[in-house]
């Protein structure tokens, strides 16, 4: 059987996991996390492919490709996940399964960090499990491409 194909995509501010707000984030950088999924993916049956961007648009091109080039996605948007509705309609242009992920708990935060506009159109969500919250949305979306 062939590896399924999976983007994870990373929005503003992730390029600094490591370093920004270690007590929230963890202290392993976005290349050590992204190290972890490759090795994790391989045992699910799953290639991945990383990006992260901190412009919007570049996010939303890259979304696009989704369509073209994978099986599906996760995709941890940061802050814009709160009010970006040109990612919202871009996740709903690709008829492919999204999962949106999040290292911290986002309940447990500030208030404006409580609604996700991406939630609506993505497959599901998964959130406050750290660097674990892409592992386990890799068990998801293994069950659904």
């Amino acid at each position: 059987m062939e590896n399924k194909k999976i983007l994870i995509i990373n929005g503003p501010n992730l390029d600094m996991t490591g370093i920004r707000e270690p007590e929230v984030y963890g202290s392993e950088t976005l290349s050590d996390i992204n190290a972890t999924l490759t090795t994790y993916a391989k045992g699910l049956k799953l290639s991945c492919d990383f990006f992260q961007s901190n412009s919007e648009g570049a996010l939303i091109d890259k979304i696009h490709e989704v369509f073209y080039n994978y099986d599906g996605c996760i995709i941890n948007a940061g802050a814009y996940t709160h009010y970006s509705y040109a990612i919202h309609d871009a996740i709903r242009c690709v008829a492919k399964p999204f999962i949106e992920v999040h290292i911290s708990n986002l309940c447990r935060r500030e208030e404006f960090r409580h609604k996700s506009v991406l939630t609506p159109a993505c497959t599901g969500i998964i959130a406050g499990f750290g660097k674990n919250s892409y592992m386990l949305a890799l068990n998801a979306i293994r069950e659904l491409v």
